[in-house]
């Protein structure tokens, strides 16, 4: 019995995601590009990829078109973790990939928090292979002059500096993907990322790391546990605020900015 067209290319695109020539979570090539590979309509081609979406394989969101289904990984806020910590608790496996090392004048919201010169480490994190995370972490100079390329490479800044951290504040946003972090993390230029911002400090108040964390909306969700709270008891999360008219994407940064300046300013009241 002759083949009906949409089933015989959906059968092709299930025979390469169960091959893993598209990844749990990749983003599969657009309609019109699958109708070019196939010679065939955009209507035929969704017929397949509906097919597909009625055996669980694959899902369509809106700004990224039609990928491979998955589950996206929960990271919970309650403790300071690395991803790698996060993808192992999930099962994934996790492999980090160094792109930048090197030394730079610290840009102006960095400046304000570690100096004005600092590590600059920018790296791709996958889980299961697939890329997961952009990560461009700043380190302060004196931190990071024993640290060697091979040292990031194999481990989070969080286990290998000196000054052990002790907290961290960081803002939550969403936005739009810009076109270098929609190359690295495979997504259409119509996608939308989560994108962290963080301070790391010292049990000593100090910080020592600032970094911003860029996820492909689909892959991650932020989980938080919320104690109940009574009328005389605040009812928001430690640490979750409304940005104000002047924080912008940048509040965790000012706070801390802020927290830094002061801590200072007391040290130097101290030696005085």
């Amino acid at each position: 019995m002759r083949r009906i067209r949409y089933q015989e290319i959906a059968d092709e695109l299930r025979q390469q995601i169960t091959a893993g020539e598209y990844g749990s979570g990749q983003v599969l090539p657009s309609e019109s590009t699958l109708g070019a590979v196939h010679d065939a309509s955009r209507v035929t081609i969704r017929k397949a990829l509906e097919r597909l979406r009625d055996e669980g394989l694959v899902e369509s969101r809106q700004g990224f078109g039609w990928l491979v289904a998955t589950e996206a990984l929960p990271q919970a806020l309650a403790g300071l973790k690395t991803i790698d910590e996060q993808l192992a608790a999930s099962g994934r496996r996790s492999e980090r990939r160094v792109l930048d090392f090197r030394y730079v004048d610290a840009p102006a919201e960095v400046a304000d928090t570690l100096g004005p010169r600092v590590l600059e480490v920018r790296r791709l994190n996958l889980a299961d292979g697939e890329p997961f995370a952009r990560v461009t972490v700043w380190c302060r100079e004196d931190l990071a002059a024993p640290l060697s390329r091979a040292d990031v490479e194999r481990s989070s800044f969080l286990r290998l500096l000196d000054e052990r951290p002790a907290q961290a504040t960081q803002a939550i946003g969403a936005r739009g993907v810009d076109p270098d972090d929609a190359q690295l993390l495979g997504l259409p230029p119509t996608a939308a990322v989560l994108v962290v911002r963080r301070v790391t400090q010292s049990a000593a108040g100090r910080a020592i790391l600032v970094s911003e964390h860029v996820f492909p909306g689909h892959l991650t969700e932020l989980v938080v546990t919320l104690p109940w709270a009574d009328e005389h008891e605040d009812a928001a999360p430690r640490g979750l605020r409304l940005v104000d008219d002047q924080g912008g994407d940048d509040g965790a940064l000012n706070r801390a900015n802020r927290a830094n300046q002061a801590h200072r300013a007391e040290g130097t009241s101290s030696a005085g």
